[in-house]
């Protein structure tokens, strides 16, 4: 099995509901998210996937949230906006785009870095 990571950032803000604690108020974190493909074949020139098309299309989604206030945007106006549910819903909207590429390549997994040392991540 072959893998690939492309990492991207953004800036966006959130208030987490019903959390209890500095957290409810609204407030701002420089994302980072970090994209892993999986496949077994690779292409005629030996790649998995393009870097530069996988980094487009997750600036595709990012750039959907990027100096926006979460809270605002679907599907967070019904789910927190936390690092969890954030990397759930990049999961599937990269893993919508791969699958109308076609070719065996799969989203293994999406991380979404709050801080340097805060993370979430979602893989199936």
């Amino acid at each position: 099995m072959f893998e690939i990571t492309v990492d991207e950032t953004f800036s966006s803000g959130h208030a987490l509901r019903g959390y209890r604690g500095k957290c409810e108020n609204p407030h701002g974190h420089n994302y980072r998210v970090r994209v892993r493909l999986a496949g077994k074949e690779l292409n005629g020139i030996g790649l998995l996937y393009d870097f530069k098309d996988l980094k487009t299309m997750i600036r595709r989604e990012t750039g959907r949230l990027d100096h926006q206030y979460l809270n605002d945007l679907e599907p967070f106006q019904e789910i927190n906006p936390s690092a969890e549910n954030l990397a759930r819903v990049l999961f599937e909207r990269i893993s919508g785009h791969l699958d109308s590429a076609g070719g065996g390549i799969a989203v293994k997994s999406v991380t979404v870095y709050e801080t340097d040392t805060t993370a979430a991540k979602y893989s199936l």
